[in-house]
């Protein structure tokens, strides 16, 4: 069994959880995800099974559309309203404007500070382990990409903004960027301090909620032998041109050597050198992932093959 899963991943559950759910639904231990959802934090996780877990990193390297609730007047430890609370300030007023103004102040490429509630490795343990036992390091800042950052909705019952106004913001960004500390600089630089008081993920990639599965909805499948849920390999590759191979060459393409141009079958656009591309069976199945190279001539050269 080979393919992945769009998971409409609730509250609550980790994304190692997640992926034990599916183990024992499944019955298969290879099993893991595209790109780590914090548990507090719904929305779409892509589950990869069987061979597709070896496009996990293909996987996380897609841009993400998150829905945040930003509270102002409020920060805490964690950056969200798990933590305790760091400073509190109940006496101002800010107009949407000025808001608006400083949202579109993040927006391009920033610079974040990793949260400690975060699953980096720092000499060997995530930063969220070392938070538990009290510990707090220094960490490297990183750059990523607000692409964009609307306010879909504000609550507050003032004509201006003050304590405890609800912010829902829908931001669109680079893989790697925290949304939390987003809320929280977001605050800083208004002087008034906020945090992210709730947050689901609407997309991953070419994977969306509104296609997503909840775990109660994939059970009922399997439990009635149906695994309409499961996707091919290569609806995790959107961008990729797929091209499928003549069967007499699939041997070598399993042993990782070269095919030439005339082994490609209804290929969809002309290659060129550095393409990268998609091999399937004729059947569409993904046999591996290649790139078109020069030699003497043209050549199609696998780099991660899936065929066993």
């Amino acid at each position: 069994m080979d393919g992945i899963i769009n998971v409409l991943k609730p509250p609550g559950m980790s994304s190692h959880q997640v992926v034990s759910y599916f183990r024992r639904l499944l019955g298969i231990k290879k099993v893991g995800h595209g790109g780590t959802l914090d548990p507090g934090a719904s929305g779409v996780l892509p589950i990869l099974v069987g061979r597709a877990t070896r496009l996990s990193n293909f996987l996380m390297d897609y841009d993400k559309t998150y829905v945040a609730e930003l509270t102002l007047g409020l920060s805490t430890t964690t950056q969200d309203a798990s933590g305790d609370t760091t400073s509190m300030h109940t006496d101002f007023s800010i107009s949407p404007r000025d808001l608006a103004d400083t949202l579109a102040s993040f927006q391009g490429s920033i610079w974040q500070t990793p949260p400690m509630a975060s699953a980096i490795r720092v000499g060997g343990k995530r930063l969220y382990e070392l938070e538990r036992q009290g510990i707090s390091v220094p960490r490297e800042p990183r750059q990523v990409q607000i692409y964009s950052i609307n306010i879909m909705a504000i609550w507050h019952e003032q004509e201006t903004m003050g304590f405890g106004t609800r912010v829902l913001l829908r931001v669109v960004c680079s893989k790697g960027t925290y949304v939390r500390t987003l809320c929280h600089d977001i605050g800083e630089r208004l002087g008034v301090g906020a945090h992210m008081s709730f947050l689901t993920r609407v997309s991953s990639g070419p994977f969306h909620s509104s296609s997503a599965y909840t775990l109660e909805e994939a059970a009922a499948l399997a439990e009635r032998g149906s695994y309409e849920f499961l996707l091919p390999m290569d609806s995790g590759l959107p961008g990729w041109v797929k091209v499928k191979v003549h069967p007499a060459v699939e041997e070598r393409i399993k042993n990782g050597n070269y095919v030439l141009p005339e082994h490609l079958i209804d290929v969809p656009s002309t290659l060129t050198v550095g393409d990268d591309v998609a091999l399937l069976d004729v059947e569409g199945s993904l046999l591996a992932l290649a790139e078109i190279k020069k030699t003497d001539q043209l050549i199609c050269q696998p780099f991660r093959v899936f065929m066993r």
